[in-house]
C-alpha cells in the first residue's frame, strides 16, 4: 500500500490506538483487569436516568424518529448549544451564548481540530507548536497533529507531600513560551494523574497566553459543572481568549461521542467549518438525550451528588488499597485531585514501565505504561518517563482490589 505522508502518520501505531485497541479486546475476552483504559464507571443511578430520558424520547410523537433521522447543523443541535449557554451563564456568569458553542464527535475529534487550528505549518511558511506547560498530558493529544515535531513541553516540578503522595506543579521559572508557539494546553483535572493545577497556576498560563496573543485551551472533560470529577476547590476559567473543551463521556455517554468548545464566536465557527468537511455535522444523540438534564440543571445535581461522590470513594479506596499492599516498595502516588487514575510512580524501577505493562498484562491485568503520556517530550531522556503507570479506579471494587494485589506482587518481584 503506497501511503501519503498523512498516511504514515497515522498508521504508524499511536499510544491512544494501542489503548483502546487493548480496551476493545479486553472487554470482548471479558477475563481481563480492566485497570488501564479510561471507560467510565457504569453508575447504576445515573443510567437510570438515562434509561428513563430514552423512554420519554420514545413516548414523544416522533421523538425517536428526528433523533435518528435528521441532521443537526455542522456546529451541532442549536436548543442544547443555547440551553447550555444559559448554565454557564447562570451557574458561572460566563458571557456567551450559542455562537461561542460547537459540538464535535467526542472531545479527541475536538482536539484534532484545535491542534491543527492553531499549530503545525502557517500561512506564511513558519511552523507553530502546542505547548503543554506541565507534562505528564493525556495519551490522546500526542498523534494529533497533522506534522511531526508538532508538540512542545515542560517538566513539572514535583512537590513531594506526607506519606507516598506528591504532586506536579507548573514550573513557571523554566516556562518559556518563544514565538513558535500557536497555543497553550492544559487538562484539569489532569489525565492521567489526576492533578488539578491551582487556580493561581491557570491565572498565570491565561495572562502568558494572552500577552502572547495565542489561545489558552483547557481540557475540562472531567472538571466542572459536570461531570465534576474534581474533589479540591477549583474555580473555572473562561474568557474570550480561553477555548473550554467539554464531553458528556464521563456523564457517562462515552459511546455517543459529544464533545462541546466553548470559545470565542470566531474559533466555535471555525470548529463547525471543519466539522462540516469532516463529518457534515456531530452526532446528535447525546445532546439530545441530555438537552433536558441541562435546562432544568439536572445535569448538575447528578453530577455534584452522584458522580463526584462515587469516584472520590473509589479514589480514596483504591489509595488506601496501594498503601496497604505495596509496603515498602519504593513507590509515589500522585494525589488524586480529580479524574478517574491513580498515577504511580516506581522511583528506580528495575525495567521501564512498558515491561512492567507486557508483565502485569500476561497476569491478565492492564495498566498504561507512563511513557505514552509525555508528548513534545519524545526526544527528551528523562529517567521518570520510564517509572510510572496509570491505573484506572473506575471499574467494579472487586476488580480494582485484585488488581491492586497483582500489580504489587508484579512491582515486589522486579525490585525483590
Amino acid at each position: 500500500m503506497n501511503l501519503s505522508k498523512f498516511g504514515e502518520k497515522f498508521t504508524r501505531g499511536a499510544g491512544i490506538t494501542k489503548l483502546m485497541d487493548d480496551l476493545g479486546s479486553a472487554m470482548a475476552g471479558g477475563d481481563m483487569l480492566m485497570l488501564g483504559g479510561g471507560n467510565p464507571a457504569h453508575i447504576p443511578d445515573v443510567q437510570d436516568r438515562f434509561r428513563r430520558r430514552m423512554e420519554a424520547i420514545l413516548a414523544e410523537p416522533r421523538g425517536f424518529e428526528t433523533m435518528i433521522g435528521n441532521y443537526d447543523g455542522s456546529r451541532g443541535n442549536e436548543a442544547f448549544m443555547d440551553a447550555l449557554a444559559e448554565m454557564l451563564r447562570e451557574t458561572f456568569g460566563w458571557d456567551v451564548t450559542a455562537k461561542n458553542i460547537a459540538l464535535t464527535n467526542g472531545s479527541q475529534n475536538a482536539f484534532f481540530c484545535l491542534f491543527n487550528l492553531f499549530a503545525g505549518e502557517m500561512p506564511d511558511g513558519s511552523k507553530k507548536k502546542i505547548l503543554f506547560p506541565l507534562t505528564p498530558e493525556y495519551i490522546g493529544y500526542a498523534d494529533a497533529g497533522l506534522t511531526d515535531d508538532f508538540f512542545a513541553a515542560r517538566r513539572p516540578s514535583i512537590e513531594m507531600l506526607d506519606g507516598r503522595l506528591f504532586k506536579y506543579h507548573v514550573n513557571f521559572d523554566e516556562l518559556e513560551v518563544g514565538d513558535d508557539i500557536g497555543a497553550i494546553c492544559v487538562s484539569r483535572p489532569t489525565n492521567p494523574t489526576g492533578n488539578v493545577l491551582t487556580d493561581a497556576e491557570m491565572l498565570h498560563l491565561d495572562a502568558i497566553a494572552q500577552d502572547k496573543g495565542i489561545p489558552f485551551i483547557i481540557d475540562n472533560a472531567y472538571g466542572t459543572p459536570f461531570p465534576d470529577i474534581i474533589y479540591t476547590e477549583a474555580r473555572p476559567l473562561w474568557n474570550e481568549n480561553t477555548v473550554v473543551c467539554m464531553s458528556l463521556s464521563k456523564f457517562g455517554l462515552p459511546n455517543l461521542r459529544t464533545g462541546i468548545v466553548i470559545a470565542s464566536e470566531e474559533i466555535a465557527a471555525a470548529i463547525g467549518d471543519i466539522n462540516g468537511v469532516m463529518n457534515l455535522a456531530p452526532g446528535g444523540a447525546g445532546s439530545r438525550l441530555a438537552i433536558d438534564m441541562v435546562k432544568s440543571g439536572e445535569i448538575i445535581e447528578i453530577s455534584q451528588n452522584i458522580i463526584q461522590p462515587f469516584y472520590h470513594r473509589k479514589a480514596l479506596r483504591a489509595l488506601e488499597q496501594f498503601d496497604a499492599a505495596l509496603g515498602d516498595v519504593p513507590c509515589k502516588i500522585h494525589k488524586p485531585e480529580g479524574a478517574l487514575f491513580l498515577w504511580l510512580w516506581f522511583q528506580e524501577l528495575p525495567c521501564t514501565s512498558k515491561e512492567l505493562y507486557e508483565r502485569l498484562k500476561a497476569r491478565n491485568t492492564l495498566v498504561v505504561p507512563g511513557d505514552y503520556f509525555f508528548p513534545g517530550l519524545e526526544n527528551e531522556y528523562w529517567q521518570h518517563k520510564f517509572e510510572c503507570v496509570r491505573v484506572t479506579y473506575a471499574q467494579d471494587d472487586d476488580a480494582v482490589a485484585e488488581g491492586v494485589k497483582v500489580i504489587a506482587d508484579e512491582v515486589r518481584r522486579l525490585y525483590g
